[in-house]
């Protein structure tokens, strides 16, 4: 009832899974990830607790295939699947032989797919070539994957949720936790849609794209980013007229001037100065 994505990017190592279903919150039921070791799907029934048992194998050394073996013969529900990616590439999935039609799983070099009450034999298909096919960073090219299952049929009953989790290729740190990106949208009339704009947002904020952010960002917000994205383009006068209209915000003034040591927002503050 459900349809997902693992891959493994061959530059970085990186591990992610996407899934989108038409149930509520699908990202606390599939996915489950850790860095360093792997990234896994259980869907149709799922037991939240095998995801965890899993990776726990892929980092005590058992082959995937064999953790997959062992899930789907120990499983109760013959509905079930399965698709298990570790952290050097290597892919297992299983789908039950009593998972709702359409459905199955396809693999390919570093990534597999699957789903189960399919709308249609070409959502699998569809999401395969976009996943081998798509350029950018693994986050993206998972959601693209995604669209492509959703605009292929996706889930036979609708939409309701959709999830992104992309983990490192090492272990965490202290320093890092290793998550690369963690999204989800629990309950939207379209889901893939919602967060393919949230995986948007997240790049913006990660690469300081501020013209992006001054659309996007929450309301409240935008002037900032509309400053920013003014001073970085020498447009001074714009910038001054959205710095001088937070200014008369109640709250706003402390914020900005405190932020002045802020070598991200420090410039543009100085053109009000200079204004």
């Amino acid at each position: 009832m459900t349809f997902s994505v693992l891959a493994r990017d061959a530059t970085t190592g990186d591990l992610g899974v996407a899934v989108s279903s038409c149930i509520l919150a699908v990202g606390r039921a599939v996915p489950a990830a850790r860095p360093g070791v792997g990234v896994v799907a259980v869907q149709a029934r799922s037991r939240r607790g095998l995801g965890t048992s899993v990776l726990a194998g892929l980092a005590a050394g058992t082959p995937a295939e064999v953790l997959v073996r062992r899930a789907s013969h120990a499983a109760e529900d013959v509905t079930r699947q399965i698709a298990v990616l570790d952290a050097r590439g290597a892919i297992a999935a299983d789908t039950g032989p009593g998972a709702f039609p359409v459905a199955g799983h396809l693999t390919g070099d570093g990534f597999s797919v699957q789903g189960n009450m399919l709308a249609s034999p070409e959502v699998l298909p569809a999401m395969a070539e976009a996943v081998a096919g798509a350029r950018g960073e693994l986050a993206d090219r998972l959601v693209a994957a995604l669209v492509a299952g959703q605009d292929a049929g996706g889930d036979l009953r609708g939409r309701q949720s959709a999830a992104l989790l992309v983990v490192a290729a090492d272990p965490p740190t202290e320093e890092d936790d290793g998550v690369r990106t963690d999204l989800r949208v629990d309950d939207s009339a379209d889901p893939v849609a919602q967060l393919r704009l949230l995986r948007t947002l997240q790049r913006a904020y990660d690469e300081r794209d501020y013209e992006t952010l001054a659309v996007f960002a929450p309301e409240g917000a935008r002037p900032l980013y509309a400053a920013l994205a003014a001073s970085r383009r020498g447009d001074r006068e714009a910038a001054r007229a959205e710095l001088r209209a937070m200014r008369s915000r109640p709250g706003w003034r402390a914020w900005l001037a405190a932020m002045a040591g802020d070598p991200r927002v420090g410039a543009t503050m100085r053109l009000l100065d200079q204004g």
